[in-house]
């Protein structure tokens, strides 16, 4: 997820200023150029273990300080329970996308809530691909297969569709955004049931 998130943002103009993979972070506060990095990792043939190490538009970070380096936007977008409550200490973003399932855990997200970060929680920033997924059945129920357009336009329109409902019921509740996005989810949940009752 991480190197196709740091393509589109690179595409909108975002200065990505680290990146980091399961061997090595690497840092250039001017900006690395996203396209010569992935040319780096997936073409070079001397790169067998595809990394970003070594990278000659960025210098060597210690992975230990990439969550820490103060940006606008952190995206933790590979491994679980990467920010904790020590790490969430550290942290100098305003806002944080999670990409992957989970990389914050629950002492991490206190630490976040009380120094103002914006969180865009995992279960609402990462369902794209649960998303696509149902859109896969319905054009399997419908006998009628959409185009790849097709499938990106709905998926633009669902997940800000999602976005704005959270956002609201976090605005509406006066609670972060992780927490707004289970109260949704529990409530549809709820209804559903009362509606249906015990399925199937």
């Amino acid at each position: 997820m991480g190197s196709v998130v740091c393509d589109e943002l690179h595409k909108r103009g975002v200065k990505v200023i680290a990146v980091g993979d399961r061997y090595a972070a690497i840092h250039n506060p001017r900006g690395i150029d996203i396209p010569a990095l992935n040319r780096y990792v997936y073409d070079n043939r001397d790169n067998p273990l595809k990394t970003a190490d070594g990278f000659p538009g960025a210098s060597k970070l210690p992975t230990e300080e990439l969550l820490s380096l103060k940006c606008d936007l952190l995206i933790p977008a590979a491994m679980e329970r990467v920010i904790t409550e020590e790490v969430a200490k550290k942290i100098d973003c305003r806002i944080i996308a999670e990409g992957a399932n989970g990389p914050t855990t629950m002492k991490a997200d206190a630490v976040l809530n009380e120094k103002g970060i914006f969180v865009v929680p995992d279960v609402l920033c990462n369902a794209g691909g649960v998303t696509v997924s149902y859109f896969e059945w319905v054009q399997d129920l419908a006998q009628f297969m959409w185009d790849e357009d097709k499938v990106n336009s709905e998926l633009r329109k669902q997940m800000a569709k999602a976005y704005k409902r959270v956002k609201a019921k976090a605005a509406e509740r006066k609670i972060p955004m992780r927490t707004a996005a289970l109260v949704i989810g529990v409530e549809k949940v709820a209804k559903e049931k009362a509606m249906r009752g015990l399925y199937p």
